[in-house]
């Protein structure tokens, strides 16, 4: 009985498993074969290669490398982040996944997994600075005003959470990272004028970064396509990947997965950047406001 209630665990839609299904869907699809195929080379059902496509079933390494032959995808590097995405799923299963020692990030754990292994990320922001550019005393403000913690011991993992997320930005090959902000989330005070001192100069280092793209979206731009709402899409570069488009509210996170979806949002990202200043602009901007401070 608890064997079958594993099972049923494991047959889940996740988006980390939607996203890998979905890629191989495209890429079946592209050289024009049948699920039947896929089933013989993996000496499964249909009904299997079906599960697998939706995102309802983990997959195994040889299974995506098996498939990877039959659709003759020859680049290691798609390979291998297909096969970091199974994987990630896998993880995200089983409750692995360094994020999830943290379970105060419960409710943005399959973000995290993705932005993990992502390639780039395009973040259009209303009210706040974005989690990868935030200093610890601005994520600890954030967490005190939220208001929503029983036990005040649980934000100091959040914060450590937070930080972890940020290693993304370094290393060998550090997520490339273009964020749009609006004029108002610089001026918001939070936790104090100290605590925005520091992470406005906090921005405009990391807008001087290579891997970073920075603009300022000035109040006085006026009317723009972004003012009803943030969100962040989540890229990888290899041809043939899907876009991800995440986007949270209070209550709840979206998730947008189509192809439609993606180029719409990335359409608006684009409109909203032109309005924006250019960065050497936005660095200036950003060291007048903290000055304000």
């Amino acid at each position: 009985m608890a064997g079958d209630r594993a099972d049923r665990g494991k047959t889940i839609s996740t988006v980390l498993g939607r996203r890998l299904g979905g890629e191989l869907l495209a890429l079946r699809e592209s050289r024009g074969l049948r699920q039947a195929s896929s089933a013989e080379a993996l000496t499964a059902s249909v009904a299997k290669v079906a599960k697998m496509e939706r995102g309802l079933v983990p997959m195994r390494d040889p299974d995506v490398r098996a498939l990877c032959h039959l659709y003759e995808v020859q680049d290691p590097v798609v390979v291998n982040r297909l096969l970091a995405l199974a994987r990630a799923d896998r993880d995200r299963r089983k409750a692995k996944g360094w994020w999830n020692q943290y379970p105060q990030m419960q409710a943005m754990v399959e973000y995290v997994a993705l932005e993990d292994i992502a390639t780039n990320i395009r973040t259009w922001q209303l009210a706040v600075i974005p989690g990868l550019l935030q200093t610890p005393d601005y994520a600890r403000a954030l967490a005190v005003g939220a208001g929503s913690w029983d036990d005040p011991d649980e934000i100091e993992p959040f914060v450590e959470a937070r930080l972890a997320r940020q290693e993304r930005l370094r290393g060998e090959r550090p997520l490339q990272l273009w964020a749009v902000l609006w004029e108002g989330a610089l001026r918001q005070l939070v936790g104090g004028r100290s605590v925005m001192r520091e992470q406005l100069g906090h921005l405009s280092n990391m807008a001087r970064q290579p891997n970073v793209k920075l603009q300022i979206l000035p109040c006085l731009a006026g009317a723009h396509p972004g003012m009803t709402s943030a969100f962040s899409i989540v890229s990888f570069d290899e041809q043939g990947a899907l876009d991800v488009v995440f986007a949270e509210s209070t209550s709840s996170t979206v998730w947008l997965e189509s192809e439609t979806d993606a180029v719409h949002h990335a359409q608006v990202f684009d409109r909203i950047a032109r309005q924006a200043l250019a960065q050497t602009n936005t660095v200036s901007l950003i060291d007048a406001i903290r000055k304000e401070f």
